[in-house]
């Protein structure tokens, strides 16, 4: 049944681009862009998201576009697709998208299906999560279930495309095979993807011997966002969706949503997108320069492709700021005074006599021996347009004015941090709403730490209204799942873990407001990138234990956000 079903997608670039394949004659087709999430599982994004894209990536250079040597970086804004994807740039290049509130990266893929396919005809297939709302298979499980369903069969099974399930067609479930759990399904219309030309042959959805499937074996890499159980590891033969029920998770057809960050202003070298993104994710380039069309590690060739930002208000954000020390005086959060911003810059970075003459600064993609290019939307008091500093921990260099203009547009609480290396200068902050964090301990065991009791710690956060740091200040945000219950083992580990999220807590870390990634709900409470267990057991869903991984991964989540065993020194 398998290889009868068989449909699916290829590798070739856009029309135009040079990834031709020799002896294969061009045929329409559809191009399907998906994201991988943190249990190796790849998420497609909407048809209008993927039509951007592909309309991005064959857009001809504007006039007026600088060429040669430090050309500006080849990433797509998705805000512009989509306003709740505002946060999420796509750099083509490595292809990974990054998340540029809190540097979070993940691997991106392209995929070409036939037009007669589930994706040229708007037709996914969708999983009931534990809240009640839809999550997309993957496009070639989407593939596989149309032609099954439209072949009238009905029952198929999962195992080939690495998915331990049972698809029953007529009650419209999905049964774990192993613990029996059922799920409901459903086939929905939507948006179809965008068409385009395949050379070579197009991947199958079983069994694929395609180009891009030969580069990108199996579900993908294991990348360093990998979390929870080993039984979750994409070569499993089993790939549990996962429980959304109470798990900080960044898993959806869109993408985890915190909400649109204010916009910062772009270089005069990069044609306008007029998107609502913060700075694009650039790419260094060599002595030589790039060329017209880079191509990726899996054949994807692409033109470069920069950016530009309107520029910011400085009347909003002077009652941004004034708003937010009047809401931190009202709530039992510890929050940093924010600092005049040239003091910021001028506190973390060192201005350099002479700045490389080879090296581009990675914010604005302007040379560093050229002005910033954001002196046409950014004013410094002492910071002059030529002015370059090195940041004084990681050594990374950048135009003092573009680090001014990046840090004006953030949450002005007196730190940084790199756009490079991801080091952050000062004391982060973040913007979970009032709430309390209450600790208990009890003797029962968690499994596999059965030489010690438990910690259990309840998050407790109400409704209420946002702030000038959250999405849309002044309307009313909700608090779904409150109160919410945490595990951790009482050993030295499980307590180090514990001292340094009551840090994360009291500097407002845990959570924030923003969509919620399994309902589609906005201006909600969201966790905010540090995991945590809400099951003592039954790992299947990854959110329990066993688990001899989660400790040692939550603490690199913390460090991320710059909590640190230092932080309980201090």
């Amino acid at each position: 049944m398998a290889a009868a079903l068989g449909a699916g997608s290829g590798s070739a670039g856009p029309p135009g681009l040079p990834n031709s394949v020799p002896g294969h004659v061009a045929l329409p087709a559809v191009a399907v862009w998906e994201w991988q999430d943190e249990f190796g599982r790849w998420r497609p994004y909407r048809g209008s998201v993927c039509s951007f894209i592909e309309q991005a990536l064959q857009a001809p250079a504007q006039k007026g576009r600088r060429s040669g040597p430090g050309l500006a970086s080849s990433s797509i804004p998705l805000g512009q697709a989509d306003a709740m994807l505002a946060p999420y740039v796509i750099d083509i290049p490595s292809l990974v998208q990054f998340r540029q509130d809190t540097g979070t990266m993940r691997s991106v893929r392209r995929h070409l299906f036939a037009q007669d396919s589930a994706a040229g005809q708007g037709i996914v297939w969708e999983w009931q999560n534990d809240e009640g709302g839809w999550s997309p298979y993957e496009m070639k499980v989407c593939v596989f279930l149309e032609q099954a369903f439209t072949h009238g069969l009905q029952h198929v099974d999962l195992s080939s495309l690495g998915y331990n399930y049972d698809i029953d067609f007529v009650s419209l479930v999905q049964t774990n095979k192993t613990s029996r759990f059922r799920r409901g399904i459903q086939r929905r219309m939507d948006t179809p993807y965008p068409v385009t030309t395949a050379s070579g042959p197009l991947h199958m959805a079983v069994a694929c011997s395609c180009q891009q499937c030969l580069l990108n074996s199996g579900t993908g890499p294991i990348t360093t966002r990998y979390r929870h159980s080993m039984i979750n590891l994409p070569s499993s033969s089993a790939v549990p969706q996962v429980s959304s029920r109470t798990a900080a998770l960044s898993s959806s057809g869109l993408g985890f949503v915190p909400y649109n960050k204010p916009t910062l202003s772009g270089a005069r070298s990069t044609p306008r997108l007029n998107t609502q993104s913060a700075w694009a994710l650039p790419q260094s380039v060599g002595a030589g320069g790039p060329s017209p069309g880079l191509s990726a590690s899996n054949g994807v060739s692409v033109q470069n492709l920069p950016v530009e930002m309107p520029k910011p208000s400085k009347v909003n954000q002077a009652l941004a700021g004034w708003w937010k020390s009047l809401i931190a005086s009202m709530m039992d959060t510890v929050t940093v005074t924010p600092s005049e911003p040239e003091q910021v810059v001028r506190k973390y970075l060192e201005e350099l006599r002479g700045a490389p003459a080879d090296e581009d600064c990675m914010i604005c993609m302007e040379k560093l021996a050229s002005p910033s290019g954001y002196s046409d939307a950014c004013e410094g008091k002492k910071i002059k347009p030529e002015a370059v500093g090195q940041l004084t921990k990681c050594q990374h260099a950048f135009h003092l004015l573009c680090v001014l203009a990046m840090y004006a547009n953030g949450n002005q609480d007196g730190s940084l941090q790199c756009p490079s290396c991801k080091t952050i200068y000062g004391e982060k902050t973040g913007t979970q709403p009032k709430g309390k964090m209450e600790v208990s301990t009890f003797t029962q065991s968690l499994p596999g730490h059965q030489d010690c009791g438990t910690i259990q710690i309840v998050y407790s956060i109400s409704r209420g209204i946002q702030g000038p740091e959250h999405p849309n200040p002044g309307m009313p945000y909700t608090a779904r799942g409150f109160p919410r219950y945490c595990y951790l083992p009482d050993n030295e580990k499980g307590r180090k873990v514990l001292d340094l999220l009551r840090v994360a807590w009291k500097r407002r870390l845990i959570f924030t407001v923003g969509t919620s990634s399994t309902t589609g709900e906005s201006n909600t409470v969201v966790w905010n990138e540090i995991h945590h267990k809400t099951e003592m057991d039954t790992n299947l869903s990854g959110h329990g234990y066993p688990d001899p991984n989660y400790l040692d991964n939550v603490l690199a989540e913390l460090a991320a956000q710059g909590v640190t065993e230092a932080c309980l020194r201090q």
